[in-house]
C-alpha cells in the first residue's frame, strides 16, 4: 500500500529546535518569561494590534476574554451552529447560553441576518468564528454589534494568515483569540493567544491570566480577584518565536496548496472550495471541498474512498446543536446539510505534488463512479 498521507502535521525546522533547546537549558529563574514576552511582541507586530497575551490554548483565551466582558449566568452569546465545541465550551463554563444560528452557504460562517434575528435582551456578545480560514462578514457583524451595543468577539483559531479588507483576522473585534495546536498553520504544540486593542480589557485579562494578581499589586501572592491559569510555557513560546519568524512562508505555503486544489477541483460542476471573495485573503488553513446535494456524494462515501487509498481526511464539523448536550436546531439548514457532503483535505506544509495528485485522484475516481 502507498505511504500514508496525513491531513496535517507541523512544519518544524532547526530554528524551532534551537530556540526550544535554549529555553530548556537557560529559560529558568529570572529568564523564565523571556520567550513568552518575545513571542507576544512578535505576534502582536504580525497582527497589527496593541496588546497580546500568550495562553495555553485558544479556548483559554476565549474563556478569559468572555469573563472580562462580564459574560455570565443568564446571558446569551450568538454563534454559528457549525463549529468545534471549543468555541462554545467557554460560554457554557461561564454559565451563559450559546445561541446557535445558521451559516451562509458560501462561506460556511455566521449568517449576519440570522444573528440580528436572534438578538434578545439577554444577548451579551456575538462570537464570529473564522472557520477553516474562511472569514465572517465582519463589516456587517460589527455594524450589528454597534447598533445593538453588543461586542463582537473573533475566534481566529483557524484563520492565521486570513485578511479582511486589509485587516488580519482576529484584529477587528473587541478581542481575538488564536490557536497554536499542532494542526494549525503555526504551532507551539498546544497554545493560544488573546489579542485586543482595548487597554482596559487587556488589563482585566492580564490580571485574570495570573490567578487574579494585578501587575501593579505590591503585596506578594496577593490576588485581587479569582482568576485563571491559562499560561503558555516558556519552552512552547520559544517554538512560537521561531514560527512567527517563519510565518509569512508558512502562510504562503498553505495558500500554494489551496491553489493546487482549486486549480484541479474548482472546474468540476457542483464542487465548492473555501471561498476567497473580493477584499478577502483566505489563510487556507484547511482546504475543504463541499459537494452539491444532487451529486449524491456523502461524508461516509468520502471517508471510505480516502481510507482505501491510505489517505487521512477529516469530516466537516458537525452542527453543535446535533450534539447530545445541546438542544437540536434542525432549522439551521446549511449547518446540518453541508457536513453530510463535505470533507477536509490533507494540507501539511511538506505535502508533495505527487501526494496532492493522489488526493485529487480519489475525488475524480469517486465522481466517475457516482456518475456511472
Amino acid at each position: 500500500m502507498s505511504q500514508r498521507i496525513y491531513y496535517t502535521k507541523p512544519s518544524i525546522t532547526e530554528l524551532e529546535i534551537e530556540y526550544a533547546n535554549d529555553a530548556v537549558r537557560n529559560g529558568w529563574g529570572d529568564h523564565c518569561y523571556e520567550y513568552i514576552v518575545r513571542f507576544e511582541e512578535a505576534f502582536k507586530q504580525h497582527l497589527g494590534v496593541k496588546y497580546a497575551i500568550a495562553t495555553s490554548s485558544c479556548t483559554g483565551a476565549l474563556h478569559m476574554g468572555m469573563a472580562a466582558l462580564g459574560i455570565g449566568p443568564g446571558d446569551e452569546v450568538i454563534m454559528a451552529d457549525t463549529n468545534w465545541i471549543a468555541s462554545a465550551a467557554p460560554i457554557v463554563h461561564l454559565g451563559a447560553k450559546p445561541v446557535f444560528v445558521d451559516i451562509k452557504s458560501d462561506s460556511w460562517c455566521l449568517d449576519p441576518d440570522k444573528v440580528e434575528a436572534a438578538i434578545t435582551p439577554k444577548t451579551k456578545a456575538i462570537l464570529a468564528v473564522h472557520i477553516y480560514g474562511n472569514l465572517c462578514d465582519m463589516d456587517r457583524l460589527l455594524a450589528i454589534g454597534a447598533k445593538h451595543g453588543i461586542p463582537v468577539i473573533e475566534d481566529a483559531a483557524e484563520a492565521i494568515g486570513s485578511q479582511y479588507q486589509g485587516k488580519r483576522a482576529g484584529s477587528m473585534g473587541a478581542f481575538g483569540s488564536f490557536s497554536f495546536h499542532g494542526t494549525k498553520t503555526m504551532t507551539t504544540g498546544e497554545g493560544g493567544m488573546f489579542v485586543t486593542n482595548d487597554a482596559a480589557l487587556y488589563e482585566t485579562v492580564l490580571t485574570l491570566s495570573n490567578h487574579g494578581r494585578a501587575r501593579g499589586q505590591t503585596k506578594q501572592f496577593w490576588p485581587d480577584m479569582v482568576g485563571f491559569k491559562y499560561k503558555i510555557s516558556n519552552v512552547q513560546a520559544a517554538i512560537g518565536c521561531a514560527q512567527v519568524e517563519r510565518i509569512d512562508d508558512l502562510i504562503t505555503r498553505k495558500r500554494e496548496i489551496m491553489a493546487v486544489y482549486r486549480e484541479i477541483l474548482a472546474p468540476i460542476a457542483g464542487v465548492s472550495l473555501n471561498p476567497e471573495p473580493a477584499g478577502v485573503v483566505n489563510g487556507a488553513w484547511m482546504p475543504t471541498v463541499v459537494f452539491a446535494d444532487e451529486m449524491g456524494v456523502t461524508r461516509e462515501i468520502l471517508m471510505k474512498a480516502f481510507a482505501e487509498q491510505n489517505i487521512d481526511a477529516r469530516v466537516f464539523f458537525h452542527p453543535l446543536s446535533s450534539l447530545p448536550m445541546f438542544k437540536s436546531e434542525i432549522a439551521n439548514h446549511f449547518a446540518w446539510s453541508i457536513p453530510e457532503r463535505a470533507i477536509n483535505l490533507p494540507s501539511y506544509h511538506e505535502i508533495s505534488k505527487g501526494e496532492l495528485g493522489r488526493v485529487t485522484a480519489v475525488i475524480h475516481r469517486l465522481l466517475d463512479t457516482v456518475r456511472n
